[in-house]
């Protein structure tokens, strides 16, 4: 599954999480609710919890709730918590073929793909899971921990 496919599967659970809350649901609920594949699902809540933005609960009610006020989670947040690594990731090769232009080009790049996954981050630390809920028309009434 790629990042931004990572990335939208997850924020779709949790903006359901959100719009149920305080009602834990489990991944089954999610995934019917959502049409996600519950198999990836699973997959993204367990990652998720790690880092607290879910919260698993057990017993014959269990499920997952958000484990933070949507206000407080962010779109880096998020990712940093599903993917290993960067949005931008350039495998280069330093392979001697008794020329410097392949260490320029890769150089240029790398520096560039830096500059890109800043503006990238600093973008997605802007973006909370309130405002992507605001942007698509739903509102919140029953959230508050």
């Amino acid at each position: 599954m790629s990042a931004s496919t990572k990335l939208s599967t997850s924020v779709k659970a949790l903006c359901y999480l959100a719009e149920s809350y305080p009602t834990p649901r489990s991944s089954k609920e999610i995934s019917e609710n959502t049409g996600l594949n519950a198999s990836k699902l699973r997959q993204l809540l367990s990652l998720l919890s790690k880092q607290n933005i879910v919260v698993s609960t057990q017993g014959k009610s269990g499920g997952f709730l958000l484990g933070k006020e949507p206000s407080g989670i962010n779109l880096q947040e998020i990712y940093c918590a599903i993917e290993d690594r960067k949005a931008f990731h350039l495998d280069v090769s330093n392979k001697d073929d008794n020329s410097n232009q392949p260490v320029l080009f890769n150089n240029y790049f790398l520096g560039l793909f830096a500059d890109v996954q800043v503006d990238i981050e600093n973008k997605m630390r802007n973006i909370s899971l309130l405002s992507i809920l605001s942007d698509i028309g739903i509102t919140l009434e029953n959230f508050s921990q």
